[in-house]
This record gives C-alpha cells, sequence and structure tokens, in this order.
C-alpha cells in the first residue's frame, strides 16, 4: 500500500495582504497529479485544511474540486482537522462522502474513528484522532487526553481475535515532542505552550507502524519512531524561504513501514529574500532577474540610509508580488533579539521619549539633539504649555 501524507493545507490563507487561493490550487493540482503519477492508494490530510474556522467561499470550491480529483482517479482520502478548522463545517456531508471514498473525522468523539484498508496482501488501519481541546476530553493537557484515548485503543485492539497482519497508521494534529525537545518552528506559526500543556511526547505512538502528523509547517520526523510532520505544501512565511517543501509518500507491506519518501513540490511563486539598496534592486530585475523570478512573493531588505519616497510602490513596478520592505539597521536590530527590553512602559513616558524610541526603531539610529529640540516644541504646543 502506497499514500501521499500532507497537512497544513490553510486553504483560504492571506499573506501580507496576498491571497494565497491561486498558489494553492496550484500545488494541489500537482499534488493530484503526483498521487496519479506514484500509483497511491490514498492521500492522509493531517489537518488544519482551512486557514480559519468560517473559510471563504472560494476554499471551500478548491478543496472540493481537489477532492473530486481523487476520487475520480479512484483514490481514496482520509482528512482529520486541525486547530485551524471549525470541525462541523469539515464535517459536512461526511456520510455522503464515504460513498466516494472520503473519509473525514472532524469532530471530538469518546472513541476514535477507525478505517480498515485492504490493498492486495496489505491490510492497514487507520486511526483518525482530530485535533480538541484537553477539557473536551476531561482531561489536564493533550498529552493525557492522547493518552487516554490510545490506551483504550490499544486495550480494543489487543482483544480482536482476527491473526492477520494489521499495520497501524494514526493520523492527528498535536504539538509533538520528543523528551521535551520541541520540533523546528519557523516565525510564520504561532503556536502558545501554557507549561507544556500542549506538548504530546512522541513516546505515546511508539506502536503504530507510522504517524501522521499536521501542525508543524517544516517537514520533519520526530525522534527515532515513524512519526512525521508532513509540514505544509507551501511557504507561508519568509521564515521558510529556506525550506523545500513536499509531499511524503509513505509506503507499507505485510510486515509494517517500508520506506517514507519526500516528493518535492514546485510552487507556482517561490517566496525570496533579497537585499540591495532601492537603485541595485531595480537594476537587478531588468540585469539578472527574469520576468518569472519577479512574480514571486519577495522581501526586500533595503540598505539606503536616507529617506525614500514610496520605496514599495517603486520596486511594485519591477517586482509586482513584492509583499514586504524591511530598512537593514531594522532588520538586524530585529534579527539580533535587541529590542525595547528594560525600557519604561509606554505609558510613563512622555510624548519626545515616545518618539525617539518609534525613531530608533524605524531608523536604526538614535534621534539628533536637534531633532529632539524639534519634538519637543512640537509637543509643547499640542500640549497648550508654549
Amino acid at each position: 500500500m502506497r499514500f501521499l501524507h500532507i497537512a497544513d493545507l490553510h486553504l483560504g490563507k492571506i499573506v501580507n495582504d496576498f491571497s494565497m487561493l491561486e498558489d494553492q490550487k496550484y500545488i494541489l493540482e500537482q499534488i493530484s497529479g503526483m498521487a496519479e503519477a506514484n500509483q497511491v492508494n490514498g492521500v492522509v490530510i493531517a489537518g488544519d485544511v482551512y486557514d480559519r474556522a468560517i473559510p471563504p467561499g472560494q476554499a471551500v470550491t478548491l478543496l472540493d474540486s481537489f477532492l473530486t480529483s481523487l476520487s475520480e482517479r479512484g483514490i481514496w482520502v482520509v482528512m482529520v482537522s486541525g486547530n485551524h478548522d471549525s470541525p462541523e463545517r469539515l464535517s459536512f456531508g461526511g456520510s455522503l462522502l464515504q460513498k466516494q471514498g472520503v473519509y473525514i473525522a472532524g469532530i471530538y468523539q469518546e472513541t476514535l474513528t477507525k478505517l480498515l484498508v485492504k490493498e492486495e496482501a496489505c491490510t492497514t488501519q487507520f486511526v483518525l484522532l482530530p485535533f480538541c481541546k484537553p477539557a473536551q476530553a476531561g482531561a489536564g493537557t493533550s498529552e493525557e487526553m492522547v493518552r487516554n484515548f490510545l490506551t483504550k485503543y490499544w486495550e480494543e485492539e489487543g482483544k480482536r481475535e482476527d491473526t492477520v497482519k494489521t499495520n497501524h497508521v494514526l493520523v492527528t494534529h498535536f504539538f509533538v515532542t520528543n523528551q521535551g525537545k520541541e520540533p523546528e518552528l519557523t516565525d510564520g506559526e504561532t503556536t502558545i505552550h501554557v507549561g507544556g500543556l500542549d506538548n504530546v511526547d512522541v513516546s505515546l505512538f511508539r506502536d503504530f507502524d507510522y504517524v501522521a502528523l499536521g501542525h508543524i509547517h517544516k517537514p520533519q520526523q520526530i525522534g527515532k519512531y515513524p512519526v512525521w510532520y508532513a509540514g505544509s505544501p507551501l511557504k507561508y512565511s519568509f521564515g521558510e524561504s529556506g525550506q523545500t517543501k513536499s509531499a511524503l509518500l509513505v509506503t507499507l507491506d505485510g510486515k509494517g513501514l517500508g520506506e517514507v519518501s519526500p516528493l518535492p513540490l514546485r510552487p507556482l511563486r517561490e517566496m525570496k529574500k533579497i537585499k540591495g539598496s532601492l537603485k541595485e534592486l531595480m537594476e537587478a530585475a531588468n540585469d539578472r532577474w527574469d520576468g518569472v523570478q519577479c512574480q514571486d512573493y519577495i522581501q526586500a531588505v533595503l540598505t539606503d540610509k536616507g529617506e525614500l519616497i514610496d520605496p514599495i510602490g517603486t520596486l511594485r513596478s519591477r517586482y509586482p508580488n513584492m509583499m514586504q520592505i524591511v530598512r537593514e539597521e531594522t532588520f538586524r536590530h530585529q534579527s539580533d533579539g535587541k529590542g525595547q527590553k528594560g525600557q519604561a512602559p509606554l505609558g510613563k513616558k512622555e510624548i519626545p521619549d515616545l518618539f525617539e524610541a518609534f525613531y530608533q526603531e524605524v531608523r536604526g539610529e538614535a534621534l539628533s539633539g536637534a531633532g529632539r529640540k524639534v519634538i519637543v516644541d512640537i509637543a509643547g504646543e499640542l500640549e497648550g504649555r508654549l
């Protein structure tokens, strides 16, 4: 048996005011073709199908098109909800879709959803655990909740009288750690961990032949176990610009897991960082970049020292998908981790002090004495003291 493991589609996502729907349509069509070319039996989607609980209509239409294309190829789909999804909306029509080979576990239930799939000499049971909060299951932490679910599951499996070798694959969406070591994150991920309440140790999954995870955008294996994050199929932040996105081709046989092979995905537009003066970057668009590359999503780090008039508008005349510009000093200041630590709370500062801090943040240099005097005079006029 072979299946593709993908996750974190985030359909309908907007990045820096740019809709990613066209890019998502392109990558999903690529995944459909990849599934057919590799003669897979199914596709596993491990949560965060949508980017928000109430997805835009175009995102729903795109998912419908993707699922239809797989069904028409005779490829089944297994899907669970993630923390970005609305369980009820994702599960809509689930009973009807099962007849088309689309199996959705979106809503929390007291017992795990199980799907037994037989392909030639390989029998595999997919266990579906959608994302849910510990309180929903009467637990104090995510790890306690998952442990309770899996303990009950393995107890039930131990009572089975079937002697046929069965592979066990878990599909879920949680923050999985390895003896306290967290997976690699990027700046596009906003995970919040309060005292480790969200952490689930990978050792809980040791008895599965494969665990298909979603939640983290960088593809990676967790520890020595057959536990994998597929990662997102597209780059959704400039912190991911150096990553190679992929779909994981998982092979199972009568003895368990065969291999896990990352299949690289080619985006419609790359997400890149460029650096230089405004003039240099404009010239580079003509001299070194072709028309296709100029369509990529760009973050420009500008090295200019003086004032610039509408730099992002100027750059977009050559780079139409320029998402973001950053002044070099500000970029270095942020990258070095030097912030405003130890400074007085904003509410306790005088107007000149607030402006001086703002000037330092934007320009990366201190406000001159003459400049401060101007601000003091303006602040005085505004406060009616002059």
